[in-house]
C-alpha cells in the first residue's frame, strides 16, 4: 500500500536526509555535483514549501516506511519539480502508484521534465505518463535539452 503524505515543516529535517540519497544517484547524471566538507550534498532551499500554497512537498511511504518524496508545484500547471523513489523499491510498481495519486490530487495541466542524460527517468515518466493518459500526451525536448511530458487530467476524464 502507497501513502502520499504532506511533509509539516518540523519534519524537513527528515525530507533533507532522504534527498541526500536522491542527490547521490544524482550524481551518475551531474558529475559536477560533489560532497561538502562536512560529508553531504549542499541541502535544498526548501522555503517555499513551507511559504508558498502553490508548492507541496511530500513523503511517500509504503505502509509506514519512508520509501520517497515528491516536491510539486501545483497552479495553473503542475510540475513534479522532484520525485524520488529508494533503491530497494524501484521497479516494483510504487513510484507508478506514487505518481497517479499525485496526478490526481491535483487536476489540470501537468509537465514533467528530465534532464538529457537520464534514461532511466525518461522510461519511468514516458511509461507512468502513457499508461495513465492511455497515450494522451505531448513530448518535446526543449532548448536545456530536457525531456518535457505534457498532458492534462481534464482531457483524461472527458474521454473515459
Amino acid at each position: 500500500m502507497i501513502n502520499i503524505v504532506k511533509v509539516k515543516k518540523e519534519e524537513e529535517s527528515i525530507l533533507h536526509n532522504l534527498m541526500q540519497f536522491y542527490i547521490y544517484e544524482f550524481t551518475k547524471y551531474l558529475p559536477n555535483l560533489k560532497l561538502g566538507q562536512n560529508g553531504s550534498y549542499h541541502k535544498f532551499n526548501l522555503e517555499n514549501y513551507w511559504a508558498n500554497l502553490n508548492h507541496h512537498a511530500f513523503f511517500v511511504k509504503h505502509n509506514d516506511e519512508l520509501i520517497g518524496f515528491a516536491l510539486i508545484e501545483a497552479s495553473s500547471e503542475n510540475c513534479i519539480e522532484e520525485f524520488f523513489i529508494i533503491e530497494k523499491y524501484k521497479g516494483k510498481g510504487f513510484g507508478k502508484k506514487a505518481a497517479i495519486e499525485l496526478f490526481d490530487l491535483f487536476p489540470g495541466k501537468w509537465y514533467i521534465s528530465q534532464i538529457e542524460t537520464n534514461e532511466p527517468a525518461k522510461a519511468f515518466w514516458r511509461n507512468v505518463i502513457h499508461y495513465y493518459t492511455k497515450g494522451n500526451f505531448t513530448e518535446k525536448i526543449d532548448v536545456n535539452k530536457k525531456t518535457i511530458q505534457e498532458f492534462n487530467t481534464f482531457e483524461i476524464i472527458e474521454k473515459n
